[in-house]
């Protein structure tokens, strides 16, 4: 299998910190990766050295067919052949559409007829024909985003990087920007590694998704495989809107720790200690004796498909998806169906 962009063994130390620790990453051509984890977690610093921003203490990037760092070879930013795409937009103030993404070919040195048809592309691609003698100021925060994207596919990079390029965004807008960006890198075949925080989005726009804690690669997997089977209780707390239940495993039977011993049938085992993963949505009312949970509602609002509860469940607090509405202090008896009581590590 090709691959276009390839990190071996990456270690970044700032101060007497650690950032990043031995990472490994692979990603193939065609393929959106994403980056996701907690300020601090090493993510835009991974980026900014792919980018050549920033020089690792020990490992090897490659990217397409080349060495970029290791084994002797030190290649500056601008030979690189990536592109990335800031949160800020980075548009020249005092420069049009036009200019802000034929800059660089210019500096490069390209032919005229070669820009004027990177640049005709560019435009088209992104929507961005009618604008095209607009300065930034007079552009939306979305139009200034495609302006930047456009800017990158006319240098026809390697590799674009992404670093969390909607976040300045409303909400709205952002949703929709999403969905026209991920179109465009998929239809003009982009390799991509994109950075977020943001776990929506990260599930919106990935073909896989690296989470990452203090600086390694906690699981890189689908968006359906760590949401249906995160790796452990991290991630499992980091993907969103899951609830952990701590308890013990025995056999096939789960205790939750807490005063009343609830007990409940699952889908795999762990000896020991362990965490019971709770989707809001695999809750259920209960009509049988099988894999109940009785507990307190604490909190009831409205989604407007359902309500979501927040309830006591052996002093744990817990969030489900419910048909109706429950007023607070109610007891509550919900249940799980045992194929979808997944177990992870501590």
């Amino acid at each position: 299998m090709s691959v276009a962009l390839s990190c071996q063994s990456i270690v970044k130390r700032l101060g007497d910190k650690t950032v990043l620790q031995s990472l490994d990453l692979s990603v193939a051509p065609g393929e959106i990766v994403t980056l996701l984890g907690a300020s601090g977690s090493g993510k835009t610093t991974l980026l900014r050295i792919i980018a050549g921003l920033y020089e690792p203490d020990e490992g090897s990037i490659d990217i397409g067919p080349y060495t970029v760092w290791g084994k002797g070879q030190r290649v500056p930013p601008e030979r690189r052949r990536v592109a990335m795409v800031f949160q800020d937009y980075a548009l020249w103030p005092h420069m049009n559409v036009i200019n802000n993404i034929t800059f660089g070919l210019k500096a490069q040195k390209l032919a005229q007829n070669e820009i004027a048809k990177r640049l005709t592309h560019a435009l088209q691609v992104t929507k961005l024909q009618d604008f095209s003698k607009r300065f930034p100021n007079e552009l939306s925060g979305g139009q200034q985003q495609r302006v930047a994207i456009a800017r990158c596919l006319a240098a026809r990079p390697l590799l674009m990087l992404f670093d969390e390029p909607l976040s300045n965004l409303d909400a709205a807008l952002r949703d929709d920007l999403r969905n026209e960006m991920v179109q465009l890198v998929k239809r003009e075949g982009i390799t991509a590694l994109y950075v977020t925080h943001d776990q929506a989005e990260a599930m919106a726009v990935s073909d896989r998704i690296a989470v990452m804690r203090e600086g390694t690669i906690a699981q890189l997997d689908t968006p359906e495989k760590l949401y249906q089977n995160p790796a452990d209780s991290f991630v499992a707390s980091f993907i969103g809107g899951f609830s952990l239940l701590p308890g013990k495993c025995y056999g096939t039977r789960f205790e939750v720790d807490g005063p009343e011993a609830q007990c409940v049938t699952v889908k795999n085992q762990i000896d020991g200690n362990c965490y019971l993963v709770i989707r809001p949505e695999d809750a259920r009312p209960a009509n049988s004796d099988r894999n109940q949970f009785y507990s307190t509602v604490t909190s009831c609002t409205f989604q407007g498909r359902c309500w979501r509860l927040t309830v006591d469940v052996d002093s744990k607090s817990v969030r489900i998806d419910w048909p109706h509405k429950v007023l607070n202090g109610s007891r509550l008896v919900f249940a799980l169906d045992p194929k979808q009581c997944l177990l992870v590590k501590p």
